[in-house]
């Protein structure tokens, strides 16, 4: 099933049944349940009784095969890392996309040292044989590539020249949260369809209904998702994230090497988003003062606020560039503890007179 939600995107997308696109971009913020979506999709075009609303039956074959994750119509490509963390054996139950949408929800997750978190031609070499074979049971094949933002340059070079030339009876369902990194060439050989962002109240609701106990805080920390928000609640890192805003709320006081010592084992993308939604948070304390309302850390206005009236305003855009240049090798790097040590000494030099 879909999550509440996403019934109007749902309802919408059946007016392209007539002329079903080859390829279609479901993109929007993480953490909004698009690759389970994409999922359901996937099996209400495989369903051999669908619904009039494109619903699939859950009663036919195809749809038995589809939740037991061996329809042979249809494949899902995903990174080694995600796949082995998710749980994925090659099909996908509604349950595992759950999971892997949770998992890259924060841009963090456990850190997997071996498996790839590229998507990498010989996948997409793969896909080749499935297309080129004729649909097992007379219908449509469907392809789901999700995160698509994780294709290397090799593996979308290779899906581009299967874009412009797509075989006939094959849908690819590409997923993104950062579609400014796909290049400009595969978006524009795709439908894209935005994916909406539910309402607070929508969000919220579903949050309590899982046994969420501050639904309203962890959701305003997720930016509005409630899949991130879900996966904060049960976050074994939780401690030290608390530990590290502390340490942020400190400002000139904060321990840099202290911090380098503790989160090192961390990884590195976990991190900056903690910092980077602090930074949001301190900026606009500093321009808009006390009639904004922190976006991602409510609880912590009062901290935020003492922060902001302690900063150096011309010091804030030397350390986002610092922070933005860590985002770019976020995956690479060389030394976690240096990178935390560089960064929490740059934000305590905001705080320098």
């Amino acid at each position: 099933m879909i999550f509440p939600w996403q019934t109007d995107d749902w309802n919408r997308l059946q007016q392209l049944r007539a002329h079903w696109p080859h390829a279609l971009l479901l993109h929007g913020q993480a953490g909004i349940g698009k690759l389970r979506f994409a999922q359901h999709l996937a099996q209400g075009l495989l369903c051999e009784a669908a619904l009039p609303d494109g619903q699939p039956c859950g009663k036919c074959a195809a749809c038995t095969w589809f939740t037991q994750g061996n329809h042979p119509d249809y494949r899902i490509v995903l990174p080694e890392a995600l796949a082995a963390e998710a749980g994925f054996t090659g099909g996908a139950a509604e349950e595992k996309a759950e999971k892997a949408e949770k998992a890259d929800a924060d841009d963090g997750g456990k850190k997997a040292r071996t498996p790839s978190k590229e998507i990498k031609i010989e996948q997409v070499r793969a896909l080749l044989d499935f297309c080129g074979v004729g649909s097992h049971r007379g219908g449509v094949r469907v392809v789901v590539l999700y995160p698509a933002e994780a294709l290397n340059v090799a593996a979308a070079n290779a899906l581009l020249k299967t874009l412009e030339e797509p075989p006939a009876g094959v849908v690819f369902l590409l997923v993104s949260a950062r579609i400014d990194r796909l290049l400009p060439t595969i978006i524009s050989r795709c439908r894209q369809w935005p994916m909406t962002m539910p309402s607070p109240e929508a969000a919220t609701g579903w949050l309590k209904q899982q046994g969420v106990a501050d639904a309203p805080g962890l959701l305003a920390e997720a930016g509005g998702a409630p899949l991130a928000a879900l996966a904060l609640a049960s976050d074994e890192n939780r401690p030290l994230r608390d530990w590290t805003l502390k340490q942020l709320a400190a400002g000139a006081n904060c321990d840099a090497f202290a911090c380098g010592e503790t989160l090192q084992k961390l990884p590195v993308p976990l991190v900056l988003g903690w910092l980077q939604r602090w930074m949001y948070d301190l900026l606009a304390q500093s321009t808009v003062g006390a009639a904004s309302t922190p976006r991602y850390f409510p609880a912590a206005s009062a901290a935020l606020a003492r922060c902001a009236s302690q900063a150096d305003a011309n010091a804030f855009a030397r350390f986002m560039r610092l922070v933005t240049r860590q985002r770019a090798v976020e995956n690479h790097p060389l030394n976690a503890r240096l990178v935390f040590e560089e960064l929490f000494l740059g934000y305590r030099d905001l705080f320098v007179q």
